[in-house]
């Protein structure tokens, strides 16, 4: 797939596709990113999560796998601050970091799945089982009541599409920006199965860590 000069925004989290990212842009860098995608005729921008560093200040060390966001909504609060409402798409794979100027920019490709093994729908099914029951357990110690499992799991019009799914369950789990990233940057559906199992795990142990306390 052809590759494409964007505009970066490394954050320090990591961004499914179909998630949603309000941000508060402030820093002068940024709001020239803004400012040119909001010129531009195709308001989008790449964010990949900062592995280390900070987001403020520049210098940051930045991941290689990231998300096309499209901006759908903002406000322009004056003084250079603008305050976006973004939607996530198309996963993407920085090919060369370009110079930061005035703002992180990179020669990237769309990264559709890769060839594997299909994720069957009862294989989603059992992963989102185990889903349901940590936030139940969270509830019954919280004595919290929760919506139905209707509402918690509703995928609107990505239902019938498994490799998607993944990555909607996985946005309703809250799990580190490690684990998303491995959810992000798995290869294919399976590989992507794989490490949401792994995130589950994990997530499953420090809640009851955290009970036992």
């Amino acid at each position: 797939m052809e590759a494409f000069d964007v505009a970066m925004f490394p954050l320090e989290s990591a961004l499914l596709p179909e998630d949603d990212l309000p941000l508060r842009i402030f820093e002068p860098r940024y709001t020239a990113l803004v400012r040119d995608c909001l010129d531009s005729p195709d308001p989008r921008f790449g964010v990949v999560l900062i592995s280390r560093g900070r987001e403020v200040g520049g210098g940051e060390a930045r991941s290689e796998v990231g998300t096309l966001a499209t901006i759908t909504d903002y406000l322009d609060a004056g003084g250079g601050r603008y305050a976006l409402h973004c939607r996530m798409g198309e996963r993407i794979k920085v090919v060369r970091w370009l110079p930061d100027d005035p703002y992180p920019r990179a020669l990237v490709r769309v990264w559709p799945d890769e060839p594997g093994p299909p994720v069957t729908t009862a294989e989603f099914l059992d992963v989102e089982d185990r889903v349901w029951a940590l936030f139940e357990r969270i509830a019954d110690v919280q004595r919290v009541e929760l919506p139905s499992r209707d509402e918690i799991f509703d995928y609107g019009d990505r239902a019938a599409d498994v490799p998607k799914l993944l990555y909607a369950l996985a946005s309703r789990i809250p799990m580190g920006p490690a684990d998303r990233y491995a959810v992000l940057s798995a290869a294919s559906a399976a590989d992507r199965l794989a490490a949401l199992l792994e995130a589950v795990d994990s997530v499953e142990a420090v809640v009851e860590f955290q009970l036992s306390e």
